[in-house]
């Protein structure tokens, strides 16, 4: 059953007053309902009572398995649902669904826990990457003392340790390493602190729903008694603050209601504050029955400390209202739409934070919609906004007859990749983004957004252009495009910040996956990585490659597309890379590999990299 299929999946993702949390460090607690019984009867069997034909019943789906049953919730047609699902609860109705256990624990922290916790240093001398893109700027630049790493050592790196992510078919997640740990959050809600260098788990914490962005480090308290503190947010509404030395729960806030909310993109935090993006999987066509469309993206400001909300500011300025109901009783909504789905970038300078802005979903075109949006920092008010695409709403994959689509499906030129506050070579300040239409952008903050100049890097769809991220450093701006409905996708584009003229372009070479295709692609989704000299793309194909920021040649190259012998013993495959950047630090290079989505290959593992 899919959830646009079933008038009731809305109620059933939901669960409104079911569950009831307050997660702790290691394991659910009590108060938390974890019968496989129970859960089906209040989540699933609305849809699965045996009379609906387009959803099988209890019995039909007793001859499953209930590692079938686990990855349908986790990214195949049952993802919606299992997004209001933890991992213990997914595996609790599984279980209860097929009659059989599914092996190995939720956590995989069965076996590499490190002997001793080690201590958590101070990220202030030790942040090596913090948050999305290592620092508020959302650069994703890495200097060569924080890197460990130079360009003439890489050609040499060779794979360290792996670490695999139990129930998952994506490793989505970019580490952050700080404090001597890495943390990294899971697609079955699992989030880790490994030890940075050995990989050995320190902690697990077990969070609401998946867990896809990117965690940040702060300090708590101060003198002797310092301690500090990891903050991250869930596919299912949350954000967390919880202890960065053991893991124990500080707080937990769902910055929004909306039964289709999730949060992708990366908190941000600073100066007492965490900034956190919502987004929604209410994106698509929707069919009669279902009331399209009532989710508004929006920036929510919490107090770090307590995790109160301190202003939430929306990317649509009115809320929604119904503007049709059919006979049938369907009802339309609007205006709905503006996910945020990266990393808020903070403007220290000019007191500002700036977001990029996805479509629109039903009605007429917001203007703040496939759009740069400035917000001030301290009262969250609307600044200025920068639209690239003017024009009708661009609903990306609709079929004739749903009801927030129009004439034809997309284009959906979302800006998926955080703004990045940057220098030029001259000291002007620039705000650069990359859209999904494949074209990227020089901005003036101090003139509202005004263009200063415009490079083109791919022709651009819903699944093209430039999709979670590129990297700036002092002299190029580096773009990787997608553009995998092409019959050329892929490609890495160097351009100078100073004029926006291309320095270079390298082609994606023949792909290591084997005969091209959709699922084998040169497709480079992932946000990249630069250091000095080098700048690190992972591809749809399963490789991770090092190119030259001098001329873009290729100098390394890793095949991520086979099973992996992993430190805490579940079994882990590299596949497609989609999403989040390389990270480097302390002299290793940390990838995740695996993306079963959209028809790409999955994956479920962490690589590190380093030099013999």
């Amino acid at each position: 059953m899919d959830l646009t299929r079933c008038a009731a999946g809305v109620a059933a993702i939901s669960l409104v007053g079911f569950f009831t949390r307050s997660a702790d460090s290691q394991a659910p607690v009590a108060t938390r309902a974890t019968s496989g019984a129970e859960i089906f009867s209040h989540a699933c069997r609305t849809c699965h009572d045996g009379n609906d034909a387009r959803a099988p019943g209890l019995e039909a789906m007793r001859g499953r398995s209930p590692r079938a049953i686990v990855d349908a919730l986790t990214a195949g047609s049952m993802r919606y649902q299992g997004l209001a699902l933890s991992g213990d609860e997914r595996r609790a109705v599984a279980e209860y669904i097929t009659g059989r256990s599914v092996s190995g624990s939720v956590s995989g922290a069965t076996l590499g826990r490190c002997p001793i916790r080690p201590p958590v240093a101070d990220p202030a001398a030790n942040a090596l990457w913090n948050g999305w893109g290592s620092t508020i700027e959302n650069t994703h630049a890495q200097p060569g003392a924080q890197a460990g790493l130079t360009a003439d050592q890489v050609p040499r790196l060779a794979l360290k340790w792996a670490f695999g992510f139990p129930d998952a078919t994506s490793a989505w997640a970019q580490p952050t390493v700080a404090g001597g740990r890495l943390f990294v959050g899971s697609q079955n809600g699992t989030v880790y602190s490994l030890d940075a260098r050995t990989g050995c788990i320190a902690w697990t914490f077990e969070a609401h729903g998946g867990v896809r962005a990117s965690v940040s480090i702060g300090p708590r308290g101060g003198g002797r008694s310092a301690s500090y503190t990891a903050y991250f947010s869930d596919q299912n509404g949350y954000a967390y603050a919880v202890d960065a030395a053991s893991g124990a729960l500080l707080w937990s806030h769902k910055v929004d209601e909306h039964p289709l909310v999730r949060l992708t993109g990366a908190p941000t935090l600073h100066d007492g504050r965490l900034y956190v993006p919502t987004s929604s999987y209410e994106e698509s066509g929707k069919p009669p029955g279902y009331a399209c469309c009532t989710f508004r993206g929006s920036l929510v400001a919490l107090d770090a400390k307590s995790g109160d909300e301190v202003w939430k500011a929306y990317t649509i300025v009115d809320r929604p209202t119904l503007i049709r109901e059919y006979a049938d009783g369907t009802q339309v909504w609007a205006p709905s739409g503006g996910a945020i789905w990266s990393a808020p970038t903070i403007d220290v300078k000019r007191g500002a934070i700036y977001v990029g802005v996805g479509n629109t979903y039903s009605g007429k075109a917001q203007k703040t919609t496939d759009a740069v949006v400035a917000f001030d920092l301290k009262s969250g008010a609307f600044r200025w906004a920068r639209q690239m695409t003017p024009g009708e709403r661009d609903v990306f994959g609709c079929t004739p007859g749903e009801l927030n689509c129009g004439g034809k499906s997309g284009p959906d030129f979302d800006f998926g990749a955080s703004p990045a506050l940057v220098k030029s070579p001259s000291g002007r300040d620039l705000i650069v983004v990359a859209q999904k239409s494949g074209v990227a952008y020089a901005l003036d903050p101090d003139r509202k957004g005004q263009p200063v100049w415009r490079y083109r890097a791919g022709g651009g769809s819903g699944l093209g252009g430039i999709q979670w991220g590129f990297a700036v450093d002092r002299e190029q701006a580096y773009f990787p495009v997608a553009d995998i409905y092409s019959e050329m996708p892929g490609g890495l584009h160097a351009v100078s910040l100073a004029t926006g003229k291309r320095a270079w372009f390298t082609p994606p070479p023949p792909p290591v996956c084997g005969k091209p295709g959709r699922a084998c692609s040169g497709a480079q989704f992932s946000a990249v990585t630069v250091i000095p000299g080098i700048v690190f793309s992972p591809s749809n194909d399963g490789a991770v490659r090092a190119y030259s920021t001098r001329d873009g040649a290729i100098v390394w190259t890793y095949d991520a597309n086979h099973d992996f012998k992993t430190l805490n013993g579940v079994r882990a495959r590299g596949g497609s890379m989609n999403g989040p950047a390389p990270v480097v630090a302390g002299g290793i290079v940390y990838v995740s590999s695996g993306y079963g989505a959209f028809g790409l290959r999955p994956g479920n593992v962490l690589l590190a990299f380093g030099v013999p």
